[in-house]
């Protein structure tokens, strides 16, 4: 599958996620029990269909498991590890935001003010 049609789907099925993961099918059902993260959406016809980002997580795993030989309970730890940095990254951001928001309103006010007291 080339690349540009990767990137330009929404949903994949499990036959398209097996050819692009070079990983069984059977495989990726057995990692959505044991990866809490690995969650694929179902139609109403029951068939999963895997978005970028569980495509992303599918090759993350096989990476952890495959090149890194971690055993599963290593994996799960290190998934969850990573989980729990980027939300607390984005957390940080967020707070960020935040204080330059906060600094930007007192900014504006005083400019407001000197500008009140410059005027005729």
């Amino acid at each position: 599958m080339a690349v540009t049609e990767i990137a330009e789907k929404l949903y994949y099925r499990i036959g398209e996620v097996e050819e692009i993961a070079g990983v069984p099918a059977y495989v990726l059902r057995y990692w959505e029990s044991e990866f809490k993260l690995l969650r694929p959406k179902k139609n109403p016809a029951g068939q999963r269909l895997y978005r970028q980002r569980d495509l992303e997580l599918v090759q993350r795993i096989k990476t952890l498991l495959y090149d890194e030989r971690l055993t599963l309970e290593g994996a799960r730890k290190r998934l969850l590890a990573e989980s729990r940095r980027s939300q607390t990254s984005q957390l940080e951001l967020g707070m960020r935001e935040v204080a330059y928001a906060d600094a930007l309103r007192r900014v504006r006010d005083r400019l407001t003010a000197l500008r009140a007291r410059l005027a005729p």
